[in-house]
């Protein structure tokens, strides 16, 4: 009796482990997996401190964003004017938080289309067996062969005039941007969604489900997305990233937003001509963007860790 006694806790701390690990639910386990990886942790911080600081900075610093001041023109960071003033006067820290406010909204709204598009197309392309998958891919690989940033800058040039005729300037420009940016960003989403689709659609419990009458639909929605969600989590913040620096390429080319909406692009834009005088005016949008795009890839490579429990963290 003693000798058992005294034998067991030897043996039961991996019986414990054991347990522990069998009952971690799989959304602990990726959020423990992902604390550990500490660029992402960082970036995440990093990330939240700028979205707080464009959604609630101007409700602090409650300078207008286009209040001109000739007194002022092209000053340094001060006091009255922590980020500078531009060529007009015009305060840079009010104007990059409203600015900042359009450069996320238009990542994070087109990565909703593109993942979107992805994800429909790869699902009927991973649930198909015969003709519907290789047309699909075609369709896929002919968007994939477009170069990009003509087509962008020409579908811009060809449709803003029509559209900020019934949306307004902000709105029409805004509804452009985000649908050729998402439109033309769905393909690598699809891909991925169509690979976790074939490997996923013989498990056993899609055997089950489809055994027991599930229409195609059911399956896709209820029993293999949900198997899928990580990587084409992973796939969507990327998706950000890619399109906040589509965006800020549009405007620094001039065919974004117009002046008086100061995305960090247009800001980079409009900063072009003053670099000798005025370096400032570029270093805040620039360091912004860089900033944001930088740790919405670390979050990305996280969550692709966090998602894959054959990487060691």
């Amino acid at each position: 009796m003693a000798g058992s006694t005294l034998a067991s806790p030897s043996a039961d701390p991996a019986a414990a482990a054991a347990a522990a690990s069998v009952s971690v639910s799989p959304g602990r386990e990726t959020w423990r997996r992902f604390r550990r990886h500490r660029l992402a942790m960082a970036s995440t911080v990093i990330l939240l401190l700028l979205i707080l600081g464009v959604v609630i900075g101007p409700w602090i610093w409650t300078v207008p964003i286009n209040e001109i001041d000739f007194s002022a023109q092209l000053q340094g960071p001060s006091w009255a004017h922590p980020f500078g003033t531009d060529d007009l006067g015009q305060d840079l820290l009010a104007r990059m938080m409203y600015g900042g406010r359009i450069s996320l909204a238009v990542g994070l709204a087109a990565m909703v289309v593109a993942t979107l598009v992805g994800v429909v197309v790869g699902a009927l392309a991973g649930m198909s067996r015969r003709g519907l998958d290789p047309f699909l891919m075609w369709v896929t690989d002919l968007f994939l062969s477009l170069p990009q940033l003509p087509l962008l800058l020409l579908v811009i040039y060809l449709f803003r005039e029509q559209l900020k005729a019934v949306f307004g300037v902000e709105g029409g420009v805004f509804i452009l941007i985000v649908v050729v940016i998402g439109g033309l960003r769905w393909m690598p989403v699809a891909r991925l969604v169509r690979a976790q689709f074939f490997s996923l659609r013989e498990k056993e419990f899609v055997e089950a489900a489809r055994a027991q009458g599930a229409t195609k639909t059911r399956q896709m929605v209820v029993h293999i997305l949900p198997n899928a969600i990580g990587p084409v989590i992973v796939a969507a913040t990327i998706e950000v990233s890619s399109a906040i620096i589509a965006e800020s390429t549009l405007s620094f080319l001039g065919l974004g937003f117009p002046p008086d909406i100061p995305t960090w692009g247009r800001l980079l834009f409009d900063a072009k001509d003053h670099l000798d005088v005025a370096p400032h005016w570029a270093m805040f949008p620039g360091a912004a963007i860089f900033l944001t795009v930088l740790s919405i890839n670390f979050i990305g490579d996280g969550l692709r860790d966090a998602f894959d429990p054959r990487r060691v963290i």
